[in-house]
């Protein structure tokens, strides 16, 4: 038996997207293999995260060994299916690298409350978990998607770095004596 939950090994598709309105948007990754769906939830900054360590992994497996380089290559759109139904939160996500099998390995851990106060540790107790076994242009494709997807939000402010909401935005930086953002 897979110590995996969910085990996708290899997926068919991996897309990090997001649905719903800029401010209001839940970010996801989603495995697709055949009739199987696994969508999960994390944050925004978590998608540009896994999406730049992926792109730096794929750097670095080039820098390695030429022949290991992944080009970007077009192809028709990554799109997830619906409907998103999340199995979990993501709380750890971990990338490697298989090199025997050329294939990149995601794994997501869950994020579990026992009680209030109290999360579980990934490492020490057993929590839902998912493995995604992707090839290195699947991996560069969820990537350079997820870095649109995340361009896409909210502007943010030149001043302060925040977020500006389309109702307005008083930046801290100008103690109020400023007109609002809006955009």
């Amino acid at each position: 038996m897979s110590r995996y939950t969910y085990d996708f090994n290899p997926v068919e598709m991996l897309v990090a997207d997001a649905i719903g309105a800029p401010g209001e948007r839940t970010f996801f990754i989603q495995a697709c293999a055949g009739d199987r769906i696994l969508s999960l939830v994390l944050e925004k900054e978590e998608v540009a995260n896994l999406a730049l360590g992926a792109l730096q992994l794929l750097e670095d497996l080039a820098e390695m060994d030429p022949r290991l380089a992944t080009p970007s290559t077009p192809g028709t759109p990554l799109r997830p299916r619906h409907p998103v139904d999340p199995a979990f939160r993501i709380r750890q996500l971990i990338l490697g690298y298989d090199e025997d099998e050329d294939r990149i390995w995601l794994v997501a851990k869950a994020l579990v409350i026992e009680e209030p106060g109290r999360i579980a540790d990934p490492d020490e107790e057993p929590v839902p978990s998912a493995r995604m076994v992707a090839t290195r242009e699947q991996m560069r494709r969820m990537s350079e998607h997820a870095l649109d997807v995340v361009e896409q939000g909210r502007p943010l402010c030149p001043l302060c770095h925040r977020p500006i909401d389309r109702s307005g935005h008083f930046c801290p930086r100008t103690d109020g004596e400023a007109m609002a953002i809006v955009f």
